[in-house]
């Protein structure tokens, strides 16, 4: 004889509320994420004008030749490099000090902020020096003891053929530049591999000549 199964009865007041519910939980899940992911540059622009401008001025342009233009940089890249102060991959007592405090949120407000101001073109460089160190960012460095990649390969001029998480170079400081590629070289930044390795071989005139090339470019 077949097993009989009892049948239950349906409940349609439950299954409303349940569905209501969860009606309700999408419907505001989704644009509360969707503001969440979305930097407010404005916020950025209060705090970096509180904690930043001293060092980078009220709008990320041409302070001190030490310290880096943040103008117009890749907000990837200004995001990355907050959070490994945070955490200690890059070292620098007085970022540190200032990032401590900040949430994701603030970096990524900061970052939008930058990202989107205008850059203010740099004097021309030295045209003997330049012409050199365009030559090596264009070729790299090849002879019998060394080979350096050419920068291009990651820091391509052309914002579409460059890496959202690699920085605009254009216009920086040259003394900022040639500051972080000896840094880099001489292993007290190692807050990227490949920089590491590939800036080994490079000497410091190159840097400078580098350095040069690319404070001259827009």
């Amino acid at each position: 004889m077949p097993e009989v199964f009892p049948r239950l009865k349906p409940q349609p007041r439950a299954f409303a509320r349940g569905f209501a519910l969860c009606l309700v939980i999408w419907g505001f899940a989704a644009p509360v994420a969707a503001q969440e992911a979305l930097p407010d540059p404005q916020a950025g622009g209060r705090l970096a004008l509180q904690r930043c401008a001293s060092c980078h001025t009220a709008d990320g342009s041409r302070g001190m030749r030490s310290i880096p233009i943040l103008q117009g940089q890749s907000a990837d890249y200004t995001i990355k490099q907050l959070n490994d102060f945070k955490a200690g991959l890059r070292l620098n007592s007085v970022m540190q000090g200032l990032v401590g405090g900040l949430t994701e949120s603030d970096i990524r407000n900061m970052a939008a902020f930058y990202a989107q101001k205008e850059f203010a073109p740099a004097p021309p460089p030295d045209a003997d020096q330049a012409a050199l160190g365009e030559a090596i960012f264009h070729e790299g460095i090849e002879t019998d003891d060394r080979s350096v990649t050419a920068c291009v390969a990651c820091h391509a001029p052309d914002p579409d053929a460059r890496p959202e998480a690699s920085p605009d170079l254009r216009g920086q400081h040259a003394a900022y530049t040639a500051q972080q590629l000896r840094a880099f070289r001489d292993g007290t930044r190692t807050n990227s591999e490949d920089m590491s390795g590939i800036m080994g071989g490079v000497s410091d005139d190159e840097i400078k000549a580098i350095a040069a090339y690319l404070a001259g470019l827009r």
